[in-house]
């Protein structure tokens, strides 16, 4: 497992190394292909309306969540909205309205190839098999995938999982990463899906289901969101290595250097680490508490984007 996480950290590293100078070149072409002639299509799209169609989660905590009254909250919506802002710098609109659209794990790279949202603010692993159909902002998160088991259980780690029921949630990176495990290791399990985090959730807590695999911060989040830190825990090793990222669509460099510009503009502005303290270690607006702080690998990435004069010295 060591060797894996080692691997992993180099795998973030030249990911997010790349992800910069992919972004770098598209803030060098955005006006070359724009230019005289006008706004790419969304941000077109996004000038016409006066709006911009962010897509949200309805149980990722802190990422993207409802609030008591049914809002859309978190981590991701307020990087997407510092996101806004900068389109409406880019098409000379100030006031543009957001309308929020529900996806889902499943949906959700499909609601932004068939132009049903702008930004997609969740979740969401960045990874080079989805950077084929769909862009990636700037690194935002780094989770791996993890078990939550009941504390009754006897569970510790996968393989103690040898034939009994774990429900994964469909369309996820996670899904993979239990299914490659459980042909490695030969474990019989019975892999079910649920749509969404809360389903599976649910499964486990209904006794459905003997585990949960996702993301472990996604995993302490629902936890506290249920207020059942009595009842579960998270356990094993990573079995995966998830760096997430705000998507929207691919081919667009003047939409990508708008969202590179807002990331580079939270890091100028020390925003960023601030921004994250909110959503994983101090109270959320729901009432509780993920005690989260931030990782290493975060941090540096975060101080990677301040570009202000004397950031690096």
């Amino acid at each position: 497992m060591g060797q894996f996480l080692a691997r992993s950290l180099t795998s973030f590293c030249l990911w997010f190394a790349a992800c910069l100078l992919t972004t770098s070149l598209f803030v060098s072409s955005a006006f070359a292909q724009t230019g005289s002639e006008g706004l790419s299509p969304t941000l077109s799209a996004i000038k016409k309306a006066h709006a911009v169609r962010l897509g949200y989660r309805e149980s990722s905590p802190p990422f993207s969540f409802l609030d008591q009254a049914g809002r859309p909250i978190g981590y991701s919506l307020e990087l997407c909205e510092a996101i806004v802002e900068e389109i409406g710098i880019e098409v000379d609109d100030p006031n543009l309205r957001i309308d929020y659209v529900k996806v889902t794990s499943d949906d959700r790279i499909e609601a932004v190839l068939q132009n049903k949202i702008d930004l997609e603010c969740g979740s969401t692993t960045a990874n080079a098999e989805r950077g084929k159909r769909v862009a990636f902002s700037p690194l935002m998160f780094v989770a791996g995938t993890k078990l939550m088991v009941p504390k009754a259980s006897n569970v510790r780690s996968l393989t103690d999982l040898k034939g009994k029921t774990i429900v994964v949630t469909k369309g996820t990176t996670n899904e993979q990463a239990i299914q490659a495990a459980d042909k490695k290791l030969l474990l019989g399990l019975n892999i079910v899906t649920a749509p969404d985090h809360e389903q599976s959730f649910q499964m486990v807590n209904d006794g459905k289901a003997d585990a949960f695999a996702t993301d472990d911060i996604l995993l302490y989040g629902l936890i506290a969101r249920h207020k059942a830190q009595e009842y579960f825990r998270v356990v094993g090793d990573y079995l995966s290595y998830d760096p997430y990222g705000i998507m929207f669509r691919k081919g667009e460099p003047q939409l990508a250097a708008v969202v590179e510009r807002a990331f580079r503009k939270l890091g100028s502005n020390r925003d960023l680490i601030p921004l994250y303290n909110k959503w994983f270690t101090a109270r959320l607006p729901t009432g509780e508490r993920l005690n989260v702080p931030i990782s290493l690998q975060l941090e540096e990435a975060f101080k990677a984007m301040d570009d202000s004069p004397g950031a690096n010295n």
